[in-house]
């Protein structure tokens, strides 16, 4: 439909014959904005498949952008979005990289005395506004998913999984444990005892913040786990306000190790494998 009301479309007409020179002004209106922060080479070759998608189109009014015949249209904006959310342009810059395609056009056909061009560029107008929102709301998206890629790296940083001892590893976890970090210490924990062999797995919680009913949940749940895949549990770490926390909240972790240092945990793992740790000058008297 929009093809057909495309033939003979005076603005359309005006669009093609005149491609070169208003994508070199839309070019140079959008440069002066972003201050040097991308090249004019790359506004001009994205601009301009932009404008080539946008010529079929140019006749429709834009009212359902979801149709089939905004479909390049579309992507070539998402692509675009994603590519300035990457880059750390704003959203306003880069919605209004397709509005100030409206002043370029509007110079085009300034002065010619024609109601019916003016009638076109009135909708022309509306179908690049509507495309400028499209264009914020794939930025908006775009910016929601590197955000979650961002914390997801950020937890993987934030929760290594260290081996201490030939069969004894530590997870030292700091700041707050919910259940998202807690399904990646499981999984890290997981895949690291069976890539090591190791039986004992220590969890540090001296850099956990606070203690409560949630976080006591998360931590058995670990240690569940660790013990499905045959490995034996410490959980060291346990300030005396941690302790306290936990005896007045009534947490149990029943036959669960529990040590106050890291030190006292892996000594804890050594000796159940038959090694004892002595001090250099003790070592005489034994």
């Amino acid at each position: 439909m929009v093809g057909e009301a495309e033939h003979g479309h005076r603005l359309t007409e005006l669009l093609r014959s005149n491609t070169d020179a208003l994508v070199a002004a839309w070019v140079e209106a959008v440069a002066t904005t972003l201050r040097g922060r991308t090249t004019g080479a790359e506004l001009e070759r994205d601009f301009r498949e932009l404008f080539t998608s946008l010529l079929p189109v140019a006749s429709g009014d834009g009212r359902d952008l979801s149709g089939h015949a905004y479909a390049e249209l579309r992507s070539l904006l998402g692509d675009l979005s994603r590519s300035r959310a990457r880059q750390n342009f704003s959203p306003s810059e880069t919605a209004s990289s397709v509005f100030a395609l409206k002043r370029v056009v509007f110079e085009l056909v300034n002065g010619q005395d024609d109601a019916e061009l003016f009638r076109q560029v009135l909708s022309f107008s509306t179908l690049l506004d509507g495309l400028g929102l499209l264009t914020f709301e794939a930025y908006a998206r775009a910016r929601e998913e590197i955000i979650k890629e961002q914390s997801e790296q950020l937890l993987e940083l934030t929760t290594p999984v260290v081996k201490l001892w030939e069969g004894v590893l530590a997870v030292p976890l700091v700041g707050t444990l919910d259940s998202a970090r807690t399904q990646v210490v499981m999984e890290k924990l997981l895949e690291a005892l069976v890539e090591t062999g190791s039986e004992h797995a220590i969890i540090d919680i001296t850099g956990v913040l606070a203690v409560d009913t949630q976080v006591a949940q998360h931590l058995l749940k670990t240690v569940v786990a660790a013990r499905l895949m045959g490995a034996e549990c410490t959980i060291s770490g346990i300030r005396p306000q941690i302790a306290q926390t936990i005896v007045a909240l009534g947490i149990e972790f029943g036959d669960i190790a529990t040590k106050a240092t890291l030190a006292d945990a892996l000594r804890h793992a050594l000796r159940r494998d038959g090694v004892e740790v002595v001090r250099k000058g003790e070592r005489g008297a034994l």
